[in-house]
């Protein structure tokens, strides 16, 4: 009787699987293989587009008009457009200094610039310190203001509406803005405002973003593979095709004029720097990517940092595209080639496909197949796309292509985050309007590596909770199910990757990453 109750079951399994999970996973597979399809085309023409930029020196000083401001002995500094520069902050106490120190150095008349720190600052301390910093800069001579406000409405979107909004403002002409981390080179102005100045057509002039601590860790190596692609493919594409790219919300230049016909500073997502941009391209305003203008800056250096930044930075857009793809489809300014392009390639592909499918397919679908037999994953999705999306990606970072293998596990891993992130965005719950402050360390990172690290006198169980991510550990699991499994009973021979995925989900949910590494 046992025998017989047991074979019952096992047949209901097995109707179960061939009625109901055999063909959901199939058309699981196709819908992944589609999405794969899409990512892939796309890198693939972002590539090419990129080589011909590059064999032809299309340099954007040859196909805009570019002139160095020329000094006249009659007007004198009149020659030169007033600018003024911005500087948002929000308790920087390690790096405010290096932002403020890097405005004021800026090569510019000085009658002709005007900087203005725009402190949020909760810890009166800090907010002491930096207006400090403002007073002692205007003890040099530099026309620098420093301005607060009684709260945090807005949060960085709020800090510089309401900076607009001041009477002397209306004097300048374009407006500089750099994040409190962030070190231009005195020649920057000199480099981006003759673009504004000599091409009317122009409303944003973008510099590339140079990592000062990129060598600290591997989280920070990782990171600069992933956003050396975005700088030296994505924003070069989009600046030569379409003269259309993301904001990067600081290290860029905008013409006041353009920024005030989109309708100013925004708050309605936490991409208020790629909403603006949305909204001056629709108006017909064209951006300038100028990949060779670097402006330092730094990388989030633990985890925890890494893992706030990224939620913003993938749920916000997905909220975006959410809000304004009906208005972009309806838009009468742009083209429809351009607007084919903000919504399919800039929005729904590198925005929304990109870490759905990454997740889904590599971590979710192909290991089930693993468990279900009957269903096959061809060698072309399984291995030929993804390693070609690889290769592609790694061209941004040469130097790191040894680390290839692991990007490729460390991304895996956050894209689980991230695809919890854009639904969040999509569907406007939970999270959707989070802001936190990406945290930086400035000089005092060298200084907190160098210090030996005190013993902790007793082990608390808290902060290991603190650190545990249960959804990476629960995937981690299953890929390490999934692989024991392939490796024991299976032919697809899947069990390699799934033991190193399901290991480097593990590492991330117990918070083993982002550990500090001296640096010598």
């Amino acid at each position: 009787m046992d025998f017989i109750y047991s074979d019952g079951i096992t047949s209901q399994m097995q109707q179960v699987t061939a009625s109901l999970l055999v063909p959901f996973l199939r058309i699981m597979v196709f819908l992944c293989l589609a999405m794969s399809l899409m990512l892939f085309v796309e890198r693939v023409y972002m590539g090419i587009v990129i080589v011909f930029i590059k064999l032809l020196r299309q340099k954007p000083e040859k196909k805009y008009k570019w002139e160095p401001i020329k000094d006249d002995l009659e007007l004198a500094n009149s020659s030169y457009p007033m600018v003024l520069v911005q500087i948002p902050m929000y308790n920087e106490r390690e790096v405010y200094q290096l932002s403020i120190g890097g405005a004021c150095n800026l090569s510019w008349p000085a009658d002709r610039i005007l900087i203005q720190v725009l402190d949020d600052s909760t810890d009166p301390v800090v907010k002491a310190m930096v207006e400090q910093e403002c007073k002692r800069w205007a003890r040099k001579g530099v026309n620098i203001k420093y301005e607060i406000r009684d709260n945090r409405k807005g949060y960085k979107a709020g800090a510089l509406k309401e900076g607009m909004e001041h009477n002397y403002v209306k004097m300048c002409d374009f407006v500089a803005i750099f994040d409190a981390d962030f070190q231009p080179e005195f020649d920057f102005l000199l480099r981006t405002v003759p673009f504004l100045v000599h091409n009317p057509e122009v409303g944003l002039v973008q510099a590339r973003w140079k990592f000062v601590n990129s060598d600290e860790c591997l989280l920070t190596r990782m990171q600069e593979m992933s956003l050396d692609y975005h700088f030296t493919v994505e924003q070069e594409v989009g600046s030569a095709t379409h003269a259309f790219f993301g904001f990067n919300g600081t290290a860029g230049v905008w013409r006041i004029s353009a920024l005030n016909e989109a309708g100013g500073w925004k708050d309605r997502t936490t991409v208020e720097d790629m909403d603006l941009a949305v909204r001056a391209g629709l108006k017909g305003w064209k951006f300038v990517y100028v990949g060779e203008l670097k402006v330092k800056n730094e990388l989030p250096s633990t985890f925890k940092a890494y893992r706030y930044q990224q939620h913003r930075w993938s749920c916000g857009p997905a909220n975006l595209f959410r809000k304004m793809a009906v208005e972009i489809a309806s838009n009468k300014k742009v083209s429809m080639w351009k607007k084919f392009y903000l919504i399919y390639s800039f929005f729904f592909v590198r925005k929304i496909i990109a870490h759905i499918v990454t997740f889904i397919f590599y971590c979710v679908v192909m290991p089930a197949t693993v468990l279900i037999p009957e269903v096959q994953v061809p060698i072309w999705g399984a291995v030929y796309i993804p390693s070609t999306i690889t290769l592609l990606n790694a061209v941004g970072t040469p130097r790191s292509i040894h680390l290839l293998v692991f990007w490729i596990l460390f991304e895996n891993v956050m894209s689980l985050h991230r695809t919890k992130a854009t639904f969040i965005g999509l569907f406007e719950v939970g999270r959707v309007n989070e802001w936190v402050v990406t945290e930086k360390l400035g000089d005092a990172l060298k200084a907190k590596m160098s210090m030996k690290a005190p013993k902790k006198s007793r082990f608390r169980i808290e902060e290991r909770y603190n650190k545990i991510h249960f959804l990476e550990v629960f995937v981690g699991l299953y890929l390490l199910f999934c692989g024991w499994y392939d490796y024991s009973f299976g032919k697809n021979r899947f069990y390699i990757y799934l033991f190193f995925q399901g290991m480097a989900f593990l590492v991330a949910g117990f918070g083993y990453i982002g550990v500090f590494v001296p640096n010598s």
